[in-house]
This record gives C-alpha cells, sequence and structure tokens, in this order.
C-alpha cells in the first residue's frame, strides 16, 4: 500500500487522539482529519485494532525522526534534555498528548501495551546512554531517576497548567533541567 497515505492517515490519527482521546479515534474521525474521501482509513486499517497500531507506530516511527547526538559533557546533556522538554511543548505537543492516550488505552486494550513497553526500554536506554557519554558517574538507578522525572514532566507540560508548571519547575526547563542534574549527580 502507499507509504505516504499510511502515513497521512498515521499522522491525523495522532491529531485525531491529541484532539479528542482514545475513544474518538474513529475511521470517519481519521478520514475528515486527513481530508481523504469516506472509507479511506478503513481501507487502510480496516479494524480499530489495525488503526490503533498504526497510529502507535507512526508515534514511534516520529519520535525515533528526532535528530539526537550523543551530548559530550553536562551542558550538552543538559541543552539536549531542555530541547526534548521543549519540543513536547510546542511542535511534538500533539504526539505526546496522543501517546498519553494510548498509554490510557494500553491498559483496556492489552496487546497495546507490548508495542508501547518496548518504546519505552528504549527510551531508558537512549537516556542511560546519553548521560553516560556526557560523562557522568551513570549507575542505572540514577539513569532512571533522570528519565522517570522527563517522562512525569510530559502531562504537566502539555496540560499547560500554569500553576503546576510552577510547582514543579517546569516554568523554567534550564532551571528544571540543571537542578535535575544536580539532585541525581550532584551540584557542579
Amino acid at each position: 500500500m502507499n507509504k505516504e497515505r499510511r502515513d497521512r492517515l498515521g499522522d491525523a490519527a495522532i491529531d485525531v487522539l491529541a484532539q479528542s482521546g482514545s475513544r474518538g479515534l474513529t475511521h470517519r474521525a481519521v478520514d475528515a482529519a486527513a481530508a481523504v474521501p469516506l472509507g479511506t482509513t478503513k481501507n487502510y486499517f480496516p479494524t480499530r485494532d489495525a488503526l490503533l497500531r498504526a497510529s502507535t507506530e507512526r508515534i514511534i516511527e516520529l519520535y525515533k525522526a528526532i535528530p539526537r547526538t550523543a551530548p559530550a559533557d553536562r551542558p550538552g546533556l543538559a541543552s539536549l534534555l531542555r530541547t526534548l522538554l521543549e519540543h513536547a511543548r510546542g511542535p511534538g505537543r500533539s504526539r505526546v498528548l496522543a501517546l498519553l492516550e494510548l498509554q490510557r488505552e494500553a491498559t483496556r486494550t492489552l496487546w497495546l501495551a507490548a508495542p508501547l513497553d518496548a518504546f519505552a526500554a528504549g527510551d531508558f536506554a537512549y537516556f542511560e546512554h546519553a548521560q553516560r557519554s556526557a560523562g557522568l558517574p551513570v549507575t542505572p538507578q540514577r539513569a532512571a531517576t533522570v528519565t522517570l522525572a522527563l517522562h512525569a514532566a510530559l502531562p504537566h507540560l502539555v496540560a499547560e497548567g500554569p500553576a503546576t508548571q510552577a510547582a514543579a519547575g517546569l516554568d523554567d526547563l534550564d532551571s528544571f533541567v540543571n537542578s535535575l542534574l544536580d539532585t541525581v549527580y550532584g551540584a557542579t
């Protein structure tokens, strides 16, 4: 099948998930969001499970396409982490919202947990590698603490609640990232 059309439908499904949640993810809603004739999405993804799978695969594909280089030092790591959080707050917001919806859906649609689990495990491995590349005294627990803090920040960044962001320190991402690294690895 046409990869360009599949990607377009996957992107539209991500938008639907972000705007309407997993319960709003229907073939008709994706057709409308992609501006394609009715029935197009059903031709590519005949079942709701196929549509959920395609949405998950597309989010993972887009996430992996974000350019990331291994930081050479702690300031480089801080810059990388801040940039990723800014991306979640800005151009990646709909993908983060869709990913959060898919994670919720995985509690009810058990097969969906496996690809999301593999994706998250890869994220933990990547961030451990990034911390190690920056020359930090990495342990699995330290690396996991940083990664969990980043993951925990995502819902608050996309919810855009100013009081919560201020309480968590997310209103100043530079300070948040540097404080996180100071807490886990000690101040420089």
